[in-house]
């Protein structure tokens, strides 16, 4: 199922979910995904890597598990710096083959271990070349506070205006922790002519290490009232999970609210 069409009719709610490391079994993620699936998500998306080199086979794996054993449409994240037209159709045609419809095209991080090829140098170059190779849907990610590399917000939403005129169907926000950023990302958007969907990305945070390592990735904003829960309870695992829990919990009532 085209996941574009479900924006028509209700307000999407979605999971994501990351292949075991390596040395694990992709059956290792069985358990969190019966949990997951329980809750009646319209989607689940599959992360490909994070700044080193992907696992197209475990990502196809646990997309078609998602889809056959439990029935919910799967999203699966696809890089293009590192990788040949032919090896993007290989992944295409593999993906296919597991009845993955929906496709989330991302540049991929830089990292000076795996060197770039020539064939994809954005996202919207890769969007492009997915809707002219195979019938998905592909969704794009978006940056409320900015992509991380961009000068400005104003060049980053134009920078988002070519990928969406490129053929993306709709976007999954980065992580932010304070709603007012999406809402001016919201005016940006219609400013710039981009009217396709958009889902709010939110992580409630569960350790200090995680929220670290995110913000130094992505570059969000911490509000005050975030950083003092996570000073409060820092050394105690259990608060800092339910503090974490409550804050996200409180921006998902905010947003719905709007």
């Amino acid at each position: 199922m085209k996941l574009s069409s479900k924006f028509k009719e209700k307000t999407v709610f979605s999971f994501e979910v990351f292949p075991p490391k390596k040395t694990s079994p992709i059956e290792a993620i069985n358990g969190n995904l019966g949990e997951i699936a329980s809750l009646c998500p319209d989607y689940i998306s599959v992360t490909y890597s994070a700044g080193g080199s992907g696992n197209t086979s475990a990502t196809s794996e646990i997309a078609s598990l998602i889809k056959e054993k439990h029935g919910i449409e799967p999203v699966a994240h696809l890089t293009c710096l590192r990788y040949s037209k032919d090896e993007i159709k290989n992944t295409l045609d593999d993906l296919s083959s597991h009845g993955v419809e929906n496709i989330l095209a991302l540049r991929g991080d830089e990292n000076p271990d795996f060197p770039p090829k020539v064939d994809f140098r954005y996202a919207s170059e890769l969007v492009t070349f997915i809707k002219s190779y195979g019938d998905f849907d592909v969704a794009g990610a978006c940056y409320p506070e900015g992509h991380i590399e961009a000068p400005d917000v104003a060049t980053d939403i134009l920078n988002l205006r070519k990928k969406v005129d490129a053929g993306t169907d709709f976007l999954i926000s980065q992580l932010f922790f304070d709603n007012s950023y999406f809402y001016a990302f919201r005016e940006r958007m219609k400013i710039a002519g981009i009217s396709v969907p958009v889902e709010a990305g939110i992580m409630p945070v569960t350790n200090k290490n995680q929220i670290e390592r995110m913000v130094t990735t992505c570059g969000a904003s911490l509000p005050q009232k975030f950083v003092k829960a996570i000073s409060r309870y820092e050394n105690n695992p259990e608060a800092l999970r339910d503090a974490g829990i409550a804050y996200a919990i409180d921006q998902i009532v905010d947003l719905l609210s709007q």
